[in-house]
């Protein structure tokens, strides 16, 4: 029997018979069908009414009614029973300007603070020598030396690298930095460049430095080529190795594999990142360059470019903290007394130019291996230097090296 015959189902099925009635004062059953009411029909006026819009009500005066006053807004407490609180106030510009303001004066304060801290580090020396010397000359030209000075070495890195106590004064690195309105100009001269040495006959450049140290040096590169030097730096072993770590290490890339033991260092070819241990190496090792001398003075232009572009990079000149961390190779590095803290600035900005390619990297033009210069083609590139008109040099007498193109390749 389907659910449509069963007398118990067939009230809501429409079977026929009367749904069975509850019974006398009983309450109605919720479930039990609900009777149908029809609904008349609108009239058409009644619909057109409906969409009209309505019209203000008139009063009593025949005025267009007061609107209702605006409500106020009210916080969550009140409209909800509960007490009104404190309304916020948006700060003003006034006040969120001089917060900005008196950030600002802390960070600079703090950048000169930890500056001139890093600029009492900064071991100074007279460098300026007497008598006769070039007219001044537009643009700078700064001479650079890398000495094997330990200033700035702890024991244990004296130990590691089996070097003594300083005993007199050598370089095997001799660069000349001029900036100006041109390009600048990294300009090397090899060690070994056997010149006149002003009271001293003619011998190695490096011996004027040994002699009278920075003093005679720059006698002696000016008397050679008429050039002015205007300021004066030098780092040291200690320097350069303290300097790298400081600025969490340098890339170099050697074009060949290196297996030099006088200079610690043993390295692969192709780029790589290197501490300041191997970045010294690579800088003094000649025996595992090709052009001995000639290579090593190319390969110190460019650990001297990695460690500027890393000093000028704007997350460190910005940042108080990482310049704090410079300190320990800023001991170990040397500056011309007489020289500003702007001017410091300012040269070691111009690294930056080198490491980038900007920088024209040419070596002092030679006729030989015996590192005899080329006078005729010295004398030109010089000429160029002199009057601050880099941006004529010809491409053929600006060499790394310093050979021609036509024996170098």
């Amino acid at each position: 029997m389907s659910d449509e015959q069963d007398p118990e189902f067939g009230w809501l099925y429409g079977a026929k018979g009367k749904p069975e009635q509850p019974p006398a004062g009983a309450a109605p059953d919720a479930t039990r069908a609900m009777p149908i009411q029809s609904r008349p029909k609108p009239s058409s006026d009644e619909v057109r009414s409906a969409y009209r819009p309505k019209q203000a009500a008139s009063t009593p005066g025949g005025g267009t009614p007061t609107p209702p006053p605006p409500s106020t807004p009210t916080s969550r407490g009140t409209e909800y029973g509960g007490s009104r609180g404190p309304r916020l106030r948006r700060p003003s510009f006034k006040s969120v300007r001089r917060v900005i303001a008196l950030l600002l004066v802390v960070w600079i304060g703090s950048l000169v603070w930890v500056g001139l801290a890093d600029a009492k580090a900064l071991h100074r020396v007279a460098y300026e020598p007497t008598g006769t010397r070039p007219a001044d000359q537009p643009g700078k030209t700064y001479l650079v030396v890398g000495s094997d000075s330990r200033r700035g070495l702890t024991k244990a890195q004296q130990r590691r690298l089996k070097a003594g106590p300083d005993i007199g004064q050598r370089t095997d690195t001799i660069k000349l930095l001029h900036t100006g309105s041109g390009p600048t100009v990294m300009l090397t001269i090899p060690r070994d460049s056997y010149v006149p040495i002003p009271g001293h006959g003619s011998a190695k450049i490096n011996a004027a430095f040994s002699i009278g140290g920075p003093k005679l040096l720059v006698k002696t590169i000016e008397a050679d080529t008429g050039l002015r030097i205007d300021g004066y730096f030098e780092i040291g072993m200690g320097g350069l190795i303290n300097l790298v770590n400081s600025v969490g290490g340098i890339t170099i890339c050697p074009t060949t594999d290196m297996d030099d033991p006088l200079a610690r260092l043993d390295i692969k070819k192709g780029c790589q990142h290197v501490g300041g241990f191997k970045a010294l190496g690579y800088s003094r090792s000649r025996h595992a360059q090709k052009l001995g001398d000639l290579g090593r003075g190319q390969a110190q232009s460019e650990v001297i470019g990695q460690i500027g572009s890393k000093l000028a990079s704007p997350s460190r000149l910005l940042n108080p903290f990482a310049l704090a961390k410079l300190k320990p190779g800023i001991r170990g590095i040397t500056v011309g007394k007489g020289m500003s803290n702007l001017e410091i600035a300012k040269f070691g900005w111009a690294f930056k130019s080198v490491s980038s390619g900007k920088a024209l990297q040419c070596g002092i033009p030679i006729s030989d291996m015996y590192i005899h210069w080329d006078k005729a083609r010295a004398l030109k590139l010089l000429g160029y230097l002199k009057t601050d008109q880099t941006d004529q040099i010809p491409a053929n007498l600006c060499t790394p090296s310093g050979l021609p193109k036509s024996v170098t390749g």
